[in-house]
């Protein structure tokens, strides 16, 4: 018995104001989220990559190919609803984050972190103005609670789309100063990526490169060059 797959409808998909913001219509009909929900999006420019998503689908409807609405629909009906409870686990990773963890050994590998990580720390300490301890190995070290409560309040006053969008720059390269970085125009999602791939990149210098790692890596790249464009078209202008 063949799966069931959606099938294009529509012929039109464009974009109109709404109460608080903008949606999608498809030959006049809103875009509703999967749970029935109004999709109600922040800008203009959202909803016209929104409509463009829904424009390029062939006769079945491929829903990995439209990540922006995925990422909409989930701001509305994932985070929005637990918005709290999504702050605290994004919060958890200042506690334990990747650039506070490092090599004692060997000494290409200290350098490279210290090279790439140190300068993401600095700008923690300064700009949120919440410096974090540093550590050789695994042993977990604590951080101050002033720290990590300037780390919350930069995840608190955020909205349910940006919430969106620092999700995945968060917990793909498992940093949230990485993925704050990116949201503050620090540095792009590319860089945040190849920064939290340090110990990886040389592991494969010295061992190959493995190809389901790499494939993996890839597949999260890409996921964070979409929750970085996803965050900008939630920009105002």
């Amino acid at each position: 018995m063949s799966e069931w797959k959606a099938r294009r409808f529509w012929k039109v998909a464009d974009t109109r104001p709404a109460d608080e913001g903008w949606e999608v219509a498809l030959d006049g009909r809103p875009v509703r989220t999967p749970g029935k929900q109004p999709l109600i999006l922040p800008t203009s420019a959202l909803a016209q990559a929104v409509a463009a998503e829904w424009d390029a689908q062939a006769e079945v409807i491929d829903p990995h190919s439209m990540p922006l609405t995925r990422a909409a629909n989930s701001a509305i009906e994932k985070i929005r609803p637990q918005f709290a409870e999504v702050a605290a686990m994004l919060a958890e990773y200042g506690g334990t984050d990747l650039l506070c963890y490092r090599a004692g050994q060997p000494e290409e590998l200290v350098r490279m972190q210290a090279e790439g990580w140190d300068p993401l720390v600095d700008w923690a300490a300064t700009a949120l103005q919440a410096p974090l301890r540093i550590t050789h190995g695994v042993i977990p070290v604590p951080q101050s609670r002033d720290s990590l409560a300037r780390l919350r309040a930069e995840i608190d006053r955020l909205d349910s789309f940006a919430m969106m969008a620092l999700h995945d720059l968060v917990t793909l390269p498992g940093s949230l100063v990485l993925g704050l970085a990116v949201l503050h125009g620090r540095l792009d999602a590319q860089e945040a990526h190849r920064l939290s791939r340090i110990d990886e990149t040389w592991q494969a210098s010295q061992w190959g490169q493995d190809a389901e790692a790499e494939t993996a890596a890839r597949n999260r790249l890409d996921a964070m060059l979409a929750a970085e464009r996803f965050r900008k078209l939630c920009l105002p202008g």
